[in-house]
């Protein structure tokens, strides 16, 4: 009988990778292994797998060969398994038939010295994808309606481009903010950089095109309250003062905004009058009440430290903005910026940069070990450049302060069971692939909720969340993967640590014939298998990474002569 009767017919391809793979492994070698394995009836090397004519040689092959399974070993899956299931199923192999090996990450580039050893380490990771791969069963992607309305979290710049975005496409939009008028922290700036265009004459803009939408219900000095559901099908409760909204939504968008961090008294002498901070300066500036001529402006005050060691990115350009503001209103101001590292990044805030030196601003470095220290109405710095110590007097003291976190972001976070990061900024779910999206699906990210970002930035990243959301309401349905848990209600014991234990909200504990038992809201599990791994009774059971297709991946390993 031969060693491939009885088994799916399998194809491997094996990338070179350029030399990424190829120049630290004999993927030569490694193909000619793969030919030896049981079910393999087609091997083959390509330069990269990837291009156009590698999944044409692909394709070619699994038609010529009469291929039922697929195993293509090469780099990172995040970025390639999407291509490579494509491939299968635009020739009629259902796409999760298809195994993923990384010889990149998992071999040639944690072994680049070592070419022996990762050579015999890809053999043994391809065997395992074999192994595997001959245990796939086909799968159909699972379908479900969506409700085609959205719901936005924040009512600040980032909230408004992103309501109007999605009502002038037609889709109703609920925006909640907590605050009792619209327009967050751009409603206490002056003008905008570098543009110098006025912040309220932006704001009332996109009010407008909020306000006179009807297809937008606003919910002003409201907080939502409950989330439950799941992509295409939340059910949100947004509580106001006066009463309790009950809401159906196909998607949500996180818009929340940060706030100012304002420092305590003990902090260079912060208090309001002649101490303050940029924001406080934008008001004085906007209601034209700055008084004296000799102005000093101290960045990263209570950022770049140990309590919140990150760069709030806007500072800097406020800074300058604001003292090219206050020469232009009084060329004989004395204006000096001090800073430690002066983050003017892109040629546009550079020039900006220059612009503010060729009015006069003076710009003093100092060291984190040597900070400005303030005595009475004046500041003493060490001048790193010089090599001095400089006294400079002033009549205002202006403290650049970070953007920190909104409040009751964590409690929002575990309500939408979206994660937020050491700083308690809302999390993405990629910082390149997925900028705008959160792990959970259906919700989406925008604005300083996020991180830091000035207008124009936050602004972008509405508009792009708006899109990335309408593509559900415009289809009015979702296709995600059935890589989900299922459960055998036989097994089934009904202690419900499954529903604890899942991170997404997926599996509810509901009441049948044979007594209290686990569901899983498919269209809501993830594939992560916490379930399937903590349940006791091995009740749950998930679909391409079957206790089967895992185990048979270990028998191959330890089956290495």
């Amino acid at each position: 009988m031969s060693e491939h009767e009885g088994l799916p017919r399998v194809g491997v391809f094996v990338c070179r990778c350029g030399v990424n793979i190829g120049g630290f492994l004999d993927t030569t070698a490694v193909m000619e292994y793969a030919k030896t394995l049981p079910g393999v009836v087609f091997s083959k090397e390509n330069l990269y797998s990837c291009s156009e004519s590698g999944t044409v040689e692909i394709k070619k092959a699994i038609q010529e060969n009469d291929l039922q399974r697929v195993v293509v070993a090469s780099c990172t899956p995040l970025t390639h398994e999407p291509l490579f299931r494509a491939i299968c199923q635009e020739v009629g192999v259902n796409p999760y038939m298809f195994e993923f090996v990384n010889i990149r990450e998992h071999c040639s580039w944690v072994h680049m010295k070592q070419r022996t050893e990762a050579t015999e380490k890809a053999k043994d990771l391809i065997r395992m994808g074999v192994a595997r791969a001959i245990k796939l069963e086909p799968l159909e992607p699972i379908e479900a309606e969506v409700e085609p309305s959205a719901l936005v979290i924040g009512g600040g710049i980032s909230g408004l481009a992103a309501a109007a975005s999605l009502a002038e496409r037609d889709f109703p939009v609920a925006l909640v903010e907590r605050e009792k008028e619209l327009g967050g922290m751009l409603r206490h700036l002056y003008k905008l950089y570098p543009s110098n265009v006025i912040a309220e004459e932006v704001l009332n803009d996109w009010k407008a095109r909020v306000t006179n939408n009807p297809l937008i219900d606003i919910y002003l000095a409201s907080e939502v309250s409950n989330v439950k559901g799941f992509i295409g099908n939340y059910h949100v409760t947004i509580k106001s003062p006066e009463r309790e909204t009950p809401l159906k939504t196909g998607v949500i968008i996180v818009a929340t905004g940060a706030q100012l961090w304002e420092p305590p008294e003990e902090l260079y002498g912060y208090n309001k009058k002649e101490v303050i901070t940029q924001l406080e300066l934008e008001e004085l500036l906007r209601k034209g009440e700055l008084k004296g001529d000799k102005v000093v402006m101290i960045q990263c005050v209570g950022a770049m430290s140990s309590e919140r060691n990150y760069c709030s990115r806007i500072c800097c350009v406020t800074a300058i903005k604001n003292a090219i503001l206050i020469k232009e209103m009084n060329p004989a101001a004395n204006v000096h910026i001090l800073y430690r590292q002066m983050q003017a990044y892109g040629d546009e805030y550079e020039s900006y940069l220059r612009r503010a030196k060729e009015v006069g601003v003076r710009f003093v470095n100092f060291s984190p070990e040597q900070p400005p220290v303030v005595e009475k109405q004046q500041v003493k710095v060490y001048h790193q450049l010089l090599g001095r110590e400089l006294t400079l007097p002033f009549d205002l003291l202006v403290l650049s302060t970070p953007l920190v976190s909104q409040r009751g972001s964590e409690a929002l976070a575990a309500l939408l069971k979206v994660p937020i990061d050491q700083d308690g900024f809302f999390l993405e779910a990629h910082i390149k692939l997925r900028p705008l999206d959160f792990s959970t699906d259906g919700i989406y990210l925008c604005g300083c909720a996020h991180y830091p970002a000035d207008v124009g930035e936050v602004v972008s990243q509405a508009l792009g969340a708006a899109s990335r959301a309408s593509i559900h309401l415009t289809k009015g349905y979702i296709k995600v993967e059935p890589i989900v848990s299922s459960i055998d209600e036989e097994l089934c014991q009904g202690c419900g640590l499954c529903a604890g234990l899942c991170p997404y909200g997926s599996i509810e504990m509901v009441d049948t014939p044979k007594g209290r038992k686990a569901k899983v809201i498919t269209v809501a599990c993830k594939g992560c298998g916490i379930c399937a791994s903590s349940c006791y009774c091995r009740a749950i059971r998930l679909s391409h990474y079957s206790n089967e297709q895992v185990e048979a991946q270990i028998r191959a390993l330890s089956s290495a002569e």
